[in-house]
């Protein structure tokens, strides 16, 4: 405690707050920017702080990421683009909410979920480092394998009123993340003489397809483009009647989100639909979601602003990124001469400790910040439909652009767009298809290395506990979910039949 009341005198310097304020409104615009990921702001940046001190070069970037994770919230709640792939599972309930005209009331909820979220992953980061990282040390080949499948079965949760296009949309998100090199061999698959899909599906420019591009097309059809909705913000936070409503999946998604950041490879994306789902699951009334549910724009945003201190774990304890933005950040630690890992807390624990202070500082910033600008983010609706679906397009056109600076991407993007544009005129759900794209490279190049290990011999994922209890969890998960769907079709049944609300169970 020392250690850390003298870090926080550190960071308290006038200087410093500068810094992490400026790193923070950097990465909440680079965040709301369809495209613009984390990631990339913060390689951006690190050749900025070349030749500054480790104390202000550190915070910084810490400042930029919490930001970006805040920051794809708001243009998935205004306009249906997650803006970054983190922020995929706030689309399912922070649009239908701002369609209803109370943005403000799911971009509160968004920034204290994204606080609470935040600040519980840098707090067990400051406190749990230790345990947590020899935990992430025993996940091998078969237990990533075994956590995509626990993934993977969060789709059944996710399909909205028809499990069965809801898995359709699911295995053509698993056959096209087929596509590109072979994770064992190298040998190209299914790229029909196309090298720009030798890495796979390019993931920026399929996530803006399916979500921004096929409401752009959506919208065209609309005569009435002038319309527009109400977005008052009559509060800065949410109500009391929001937060007990969302305390629950506040608590169950900081914690699921920390310790799935913790897991080296896994990320926002994956927390934020286990957290989504796991709500849903256990929610008194499933059939509401997906028409804008408040639990699950906090159940999705806490869980993937969590995962930026559980990634930060194994970061500081092992020397081993978490994720791609703790990737980047590793290069900066060595710039500074740092190497992390554990000589990182014997030669240089100060150094340790001011990281976790910043990081605490930079999500109370990411409150005040985002809680000034709250007025100024939901005046983005009050836009006439002809003037943000252009702009949308060429914000999405950039975005796709930017992360290779190849002319294919756009294409790809926009031919996603229409595919996105047909999904949704026959209700089929586009949230599977995103995750099966994340997960099921993840799953497939596990398990087959771990069939090499064993030399083609599936009994090893019953040899190890956490692998077993993962697919537990997974069948679980199933079960509960094909439940959800047949309790939510017998109470819609019965409102049809009886004209009125079904109460809760």
């Amino acid at each position: 405690m020392e250690l850390l009341l003298h870090s926080f005198g550190n960071v308290f310097h006038p200087s410093v707050m500068l810094i992490i304020a400026m790193g923070v409104a950097i990465g909440i615009t680079i965040g709301a920017l369809p495209g613009l990921t984390a990631t990339m702001g913060v390689a951006l940046l690190v050749p900025l702080t070349f030749g500054r001190p480790p104390l202000e070069s550190l915070a910084m970037l810490l400042g930029l990421y919490c930001g970006a994770m805040y920051g794809g919230s708001i243009a998935a709640i205004l306009v249906r683009t997650p803006g970054t792939p983190a922020a995929a599972a706030t689309v399912l309930e922070g649009y239908p909410i701002a369609q209803r005209g109370e943005a403000g009331r799911a971009l509160s909820m968004a920034l204290f979920a994204s606080f609470s979220g935040g600040l519980t992953g840098a707090l067990i980061m400051t406190f749990m480092s230790p345990v947590i990282s020899d935990v992430a040390l025993e996940f091998s080949t078969v237990e990533y394998f075994a956590l995509a499948v626990f993934g993977l079965s969060v789709i059944v949760s996710i399909s909205g009123k028809s499990i069965v296009k809801g898995l359709m949309a699911g295995f053509f998100g698993l056959l096209i993340s087929t596509i590109g090199a072979d994770p064992i061999s190298g040998f190209p698959r299914f790229i029909f003489g196309q090298m720009d899909l030798f890495e796979g599906p390019p993931f920026i420019p399929t996530l803006i397809g399916l979500f921004a591009v096929s409401e752009v097309l959506a919208n065209v059809q609309i005569t009435r483009a002038t319309q527009r909705v109400l977005a008052a913000v009559d509060r800065f936070f949410p109500s009391k009647a929001d937060l007990k409503a969302s305390w629950k999946a506040i608590c169950r998604g900081s914690v699921l989100g920390s310790f799935i950041g913790a897991i080296p490879g896994a990320g926002g994306d994956i927390a934020a639909f286990v957290s989504y789902g796991e709500t849903k699951r256990t929610s008194k009334h499933p059939e509401k979601f997906g028409t804008g549910v408040i639990e699950g724009v906090a159940a999705s945003e806490c869980a993937n602003n969590a995962c930026s201190g559980g990634a930060m774990i194994p970061l500081l304890s092992l020397g081993v990124p978490g994720d791609a933005v703790t990737a980047v950040l590793l290069g900066a630690f060595v710039i500074q001469g740092l190497q992390p890992g554990p000589l990182l807390y014997k030669e240089h624990i100060d150094i340790v400790y001011n990281v976790f202070a910043s990081m605490i500082v930079a999500n109370f910033a990411v409150l005040i910040i985002g809680a000034l600008g709250i007025r100024l983010f939901a005046k983005v609706i009050l836009v006439r439909k002809a003037i943000l679906m252009p702009s949308i397009l060429v914000l999405s056109i950039v975005g796709a652009y930017a992360m290779r600076r190849d002319v294919f991407d756009v294409y790809f993007m926009l031919g996603f767009g229409v595919f996105g544009y047909f999904m949704q005129k026959y209700d089929f759900p586009l949230s599977p298809i995103l995750l099966a794209l994340i997960l099921g490279p993840m799953a497939e190049a596990n398990l087959r290395r771990s069939l090499v290990v064993s030399g083609g011999d599936f009994g090893i994922i019953l040899t190890r506990p956490i692998a077993v209890a993962l697919l537990v969890l997974a069948v679980g998960s199933l079960i509960a979910g094909f439940y959800n769907h047949r309790k939510i079709a017998r109470r819609l049944a019965e409102q049809e039949r009886t004209g009125r609300d079904v109460p809760d169970e």
